[in-house]
């Protein structure tokens, strides 16, 4: 009997001894949401931080052995190879041999755990993590060849409304927190063909925030409250690419992609200090990736830097049968990696709207600053144009959109749901489901306009909407119109015009700003070269505090 109880004694030590370490524990989060009860911002005032459906730890375990034996000493060796470095400069110390893509997934891996699973560094940005990424980046290292494209071997991370096959694809929802799919989106295949290897997935505002009414950006049931590097809890994170933003501002990967609607690539670019390009619609696919609009959805590359964001867009963008937008496309050989190697505004000529001019010195300091490097900018102020029925078509919209997704994207298991099917399911544990309500959702079952009412509405406002850009754009001859942020998102959304935000400074509280660019369908080309002459003259991005 002794011997039975040994042996089975020694099972026991050998099971606990093999069993992952725990690197992220729950915590009482009381004091944080009593301070923030406090905040001046409604939407700052948090009901929950910590998600209630996601293990961490479970991301973390397949890559345990790999990550102890990369260790500290060799992360913050690498460190000053990779953290706030451009794609080019990364690929140039691979090939000096100065770097390896293992190394370089293993990381942002281990830099990830290092920050997620701390309490007081944690963003709750990170939703998954592809258990294949480090045979995948041994790959790359093997089959490296001649004339690759820039985005080889590059770790990209998606906004989990994305289809992966690797992973599962929620939307930020409880409704689909084990969701998988068969196939890849159209634009992750288009990432994969060209070398890129995806690292995993990121928060969101649940449903790209068309689900609660006034809740907190960022806030997703899977992966709870996205928060700002640049300030937690003081800083709201943008939506709806929340986790794209902060995950990129962070160093978590060398590039995210994000998707909008209406300023949810803009916005977080801008409350991230990071670089966000809306592309026009059409010239990315939209197949595989969670709807609200599929007149106005984008998929969109977020970045430190100009030049990366023209390597991510180069290696996103196609034409997909699937897709028939993408028809619409601009020629496949225009060079946005070379637009981004600009350094002039000479011959430019910008316009300022005069309200943010007077209402904001960074925008001031900025018009100032184009102006002293040759680019003509001239104050006008924009047409009262307003884009009513804006919501009712994002709400009709939607109302096909998902049970289309649904049928033809989604797991089979999902086939004939729509969004009421959404709504009964999180009323069923409304506390951990919709602790915000679903105010949003309810407004797209209630929606009730004919395809006739719904096609007449997208054209006017796309009447609107390109006017209100054109008129100044035709009087005055411009290139672009400058913005804030996803200040005029909505208009850029409706026009179908393509919008590149860079970093401009940070507030006297250090909150950061973005300086917007907004040009006609399919100029991308010009948006890249202003883009990389004015962070050329600037270089405001700094990496966030206390993520050194």
């Amino acid at each position: 009997m002794r011997c039975i109880i040994s042996f089975l004694s020694i099972i026991s030590f050998v099971a606990c001894t093999n069993a992952p370490t725990v690197y992220w524990k729950p915590y009482d989060e009381t004091a944080e949401l009593q301070a923030n009860e406090t905040h001046e911002n409604p939407r700052m005032k948090f009901q929950l931080i910590q998600s209630k459906l996601l293990d961490k730890n479970e991301m973390w375990a397949p890559f345990e052995t790999a990550l102890n034996r990369f260790g500290n000493d060799t992360y913050q060796a690498l460190k000053p190879l990779i953290i706030e470095q451009d794609i080019p400069i990364l690929q140039s110390h691979i090939q000096e041999g100065t770097l390896t893509y293992e190394q370089l997934v293993l990381f942002y891996l281990y830099r990830i755990r290092k920050f997620e699973s701390n309490p007081n560094t944690t963003l709750h940005a990170i939703l998954a993590l592809n258990p294949k990424v480090i045979e995948q980046a041994k790959e790359k290292d093997r089959q490296q060849q001649k004339n690759q494209h820039p985005i080889y071997g590059m770790p990209i991370l998606l906004k989990d409304n994305i289809n992966t096959q690797d992973m599962p694809t929620t939307a930020g929802a409880a409704y689909l927190q084990d969701h998988t799919t068969e196939n890849d989106a159209f634009v992750v295949s288009q990432l994969q063909a060209k070398g890129a290897l995806i690292l995993g997935k990121v928060n969101l505002s649940e449903w790209a925030y068309y689900f609660c009414d006034g809740c907190p950006l960022g806030y997703s049931a899977v992966g709870g409250q996205t928060l700002n590097p640049y300030g937690r809890r003081l800083f709201e994170t943008g939506g709806s690419s929340s986790g794209s933003g902060v995950a990129v501002a962070a160093n978590y990967a060398v590039a995210a992609v994000g998707s909008e609607t209406s300023g949810s690539i803009l916005s977080p670019s801008g409350q991230n200090s990071v670089v966000g390009c809306k592309p026009t619609i059409g010239l990315i696919s939209r197949m595989g990736m969670v709807p609200i609009s599929s007149t106005l959805d984008t998929a969109g590359p977020m970045t430190k830097t100009v030049v990366d964001n023209a390597i991510l867009i180069d290696a996103m963008k196609g034409k997909d049968i699937a897709d028939p937008v993408t028809s619409k496309g601009t020629d496949s050989q225009v060079d946005y990696i070379l637009a981004s190697q600009n350094r002039s505004f000479t011959g430019f000529r910008l316009g300022a709207i005069k309200s943010l001019v007077a209402a904001d010195s960074l925008y001031r300091k900025a018009i100032n600053t184009l102006r002293s490097h040759g680019a003509v900018v001239i104050e006008y102020e924009p047409p009262n144009i307003e884009l009513t029925g804006f919501l009712s078509l994002l709400n009709a919209e939607m109302k096909i959109d998902f049970p289309n997704y649904f049928n033809s994207h989604a797991n089979p298991s999902l086939c004939g749901k729509d969004v009421q099917s959404v709504m009964d399911y999180n009323e069923q544990d409304s506390l951990l489901r919709m602790p915000y309500g679903q105010g949003r959702l309810e407004g797209v079952v209630a929606e009730e306009l004919t395809d006739d009412q719904l096609q007449s509405l997208v054209d006017r406002l796309h009447h609107a909407a390109t006017s209100f850009f054109n008129a100044p754009i035709e009087t005055y001859n411009l290139d672009a119109v400058l913005s804030i942020n996803n200040y005029n998102a909505a208009y850029a959304a409706a026009a179908f015009y393509p919008c590149i935000s860079v970093p401009m400074g940070y507030t006297g509280q250090g909150e950061p700003k973005n300086l917007t660019f907004v040009a006609p369908s399919f100029q991308e080309q010009k948006l890249y070269s202003l883009g990389a002459a004015y962070e050329s003259l600037t270089r405001y991005r700094e990496l966030p505090k206390g993520y050194e």
